[in-house]
């Protein structure tokens, strides 16, 4: 590591990730500033080659955070064309047969009108667009790798990562010291599992009293059909198989956007418990089921993804403010998981930092700990419909998918989420695992390349590329473990539960041996989270590295 020193910059909010959240953070500063004729500098850090290049969601977007914040979105190009025409919600009941459900027995959450389907990404890039218009600054490919910390501890802002470093750590040619962004407010907007959120969970112990966060990981291609096939608007969500035959829960989706493409992807609750359970091979044989099928048969399929998502809800919301910092957006845990969608609830997050801290600076504070942006934000229709919802994932994991599911359509249809029970889950994901010897493989069928396929050409359809001979960003505590405990105990899972191939066992000479394929790496942080040892962490490579997700 160059001990050189490293250049410094300063602003008024650094903002740490342009998705959704970070970037309706810094709009909203910005229109803050200009209505009370403040001087607000903010600068927005994001890893990712380009804004939007790393998003990745279903996506149905409720536009009610984004008509707040440009209530002239519509006149203003926004790219959500294709608002929604009909759901339909299926329960696929086994790998040929689903039923679909009346309209009535669904949660009022899962009814989706007046919303729209739309790409998170290019909305995301639209914001961009809308921040720099405001006077923005943003620096796309360049990663926050550390936090900086005042001697009393306060955060005083990031520091971006080192560019050309070796495997080793030693500087290449053309090698570049990263910069440090110092900020009266630093606002940290990574996305779910973010690694500098993970560590200010840790030091300022802000999931005191809380529950573990729960996640799940949403698989997701996107998909060119026969034009006869496609209507536009139509919502499909559904449950069941695949995933009931290992007794896990999670839920599927296909959704018609515009220009005769299809959206089709599968959530998988990382509470699962069978360790031969693969993530990829799951999401490629519910493809298969006829409903899904006939829809996708003859499409060409575009692009390929996958990421992790914050679900534990209201009890597992962690305290979002420390000395000169905010956590907010999917980081914090604000997706409401009863609608099946976040978007509009991790914005206002991003609205409420804005608002509290643009009072702070107005006031002359710098870098204490805004104490009131947590009852803010939960005081707000966002954490309304978080305290409604907060039954929702607990009551599946504790009675099931049926009871649970019962449990949750009295409470969201009947009560609207105001049932006097609060639930709680204490298990933590990494900890549901099974030993392998005591649960069955699932049968995958080998792709048929027609509507499913191969990891290797779906990593490809993501656009994935890191530089090479840098550090690998995936960091284990043991590097012996993945095979001396691992491997006997859980067929070393990482396998399967990534996405993407990264982990490998390998045989050489009959001994195993672990084996890190960081450059297919598409940022989904689901080992980080899944592990059973908790042995794995993930850090950010170089800025610029990782998926390039179009229309995703």
């Amino acid at each position: 590591m160059s001990s050189e020193e490293r250049e410094s910059m300063e602003f008024d909010v650094v903002v740490v990730g342009a998705g959704p959240a970070g970037l309706s953070t810094a709009c909203r500063l910005m229109q803050l500033a200009q209505e009370k004729e403040q001087e607000i500098s903010v600068v927005v850090l994001e890893k990712g080659s380009e804004v939007g290049a790393h998003i990745l969601s279903g996506a149905v977007i409720e536009p009610r955070a984004l008509t707040e914040l440009f209530p002239d979105w519509e006149a203003e190009d926004a790219p959500l064309k294709t608002a929604v025409t009909r759901d339909d919600i299926m329960f696929f009941t086994s790998a040929e047969k689903s039923i679909r459900m009346p309209a009535f027995m669904s949660p009022k959450t899962m009814h989706n009108h007046g919303n729209y389907v739309a790409s998170l990404g290019n909305l995301t890039r639209w914001l961009g667009e809308k921040a720099e218009a405001l006077g923005v600054e943003i620096f796309p490919g360049f990663a926050a790798a550390e936090i900086l910390y005042h001697e009393d501890g306060r955060i005083k802002g990031v520091a971006t990562g080192d560019m050309g470093l070796d495997e080793q750590g030693n500087p290449k040619d053309g090698f570049e010291r990263g910069m440090e962004l110092h900020a009266k407010y630093t606002v940290f907007a990574e996305g779910c599992r973010g690694h500098l959120g993970k560590e200010l969970i840790s030091q300022f112990k802000l999931d005191e009293g809380k529950s573990p966060q729960h996640y799940g990981i949403g698989l997701k291609e996107l998909w060119q059909i026969d034009p006869a096939k496609h209507e536009p608007g139509v919502v499909v969500h559904g449950a069941g198989w695949p995933l009931s035959e290992t007794s896990s829960t999670g839920g599927a989706f296909m959704y018609h956007l515009e220009d005769n493409q299809v959206v089709v992807g599968l959530i998988i609750d990382l509470n699962y418990s069978n360790p031969h359970l693969s993530t990829f091979d799951e999401f490629q044989r519910f493809k298969q089921h006829p409903v899904i099928k006939e829809v996708l048969e003859g499409g060409e399929r575009i692009c390929y993804g996958a990421r992790a998502i914050a679900k534990g809800g209201l009890n597992s919301l962690p305290r979002m403010s420390m000395p000169g910092g905010l956590l907010v957006g999917c980081d914090a845990g604000t997706l409401n998981f009863s609608k099946i969608k976040g978007t509009h609830t991790a914005m206002k997050s991003g609205m409420v930092a804005a608002e509290t801290i643009a009072a702070a600076l107005a006031n002359g504070d710098e870098g204490r700990e805004l104490v009131e942006f947590t009852d803010a934000y939960l005081d707000s229709w966002a954490g309304q419909e978080l305290k409604s919802s907060r039954n929702w994932g607990p009551a599946l994991h504790k009675f099931g998918m049926y009871l649970g599911g019962a449990y949750n359509y009295i409470d969201q249809n009947f009560f609207g989420g105001k049932l006097p029970f609060n639930f709680r889950d204490e298990i933590p994901d990494h900890a549901c695992l099974k030993r392998a010897d005591a649960c069955n493989p699932p049968n995958y069928p080998k792709p048929d390349g027609v509507v499913s396929f191969d990891k290797p050409s779906s990593v490809f359809l993501s656009n994935t590329n890191h530089e090479e001979n840098q550090p690998v960003h995936l960091k284990l505590s043991d590097s012996e473990l993945p095979i001396r405990d691992n491997l006997p105990q859980f067929a070393e899972p990482a396998q399967r539960y990534c996405p993407v191939g990264v982990y490998e066992v390998i045989i050489e000479e009959e001994t195993p041996r672990f084996q890190i394929n960081s450059q297919n790496c598409i940022h989904c942080k689901t080992c980080d989270i899944k592990d059973p040892a908790q042995n794995i962490t993930w850090v950010v490579p170089e800025g610029g590295g990782g998926p390039n997700y179009p229309n995703m």
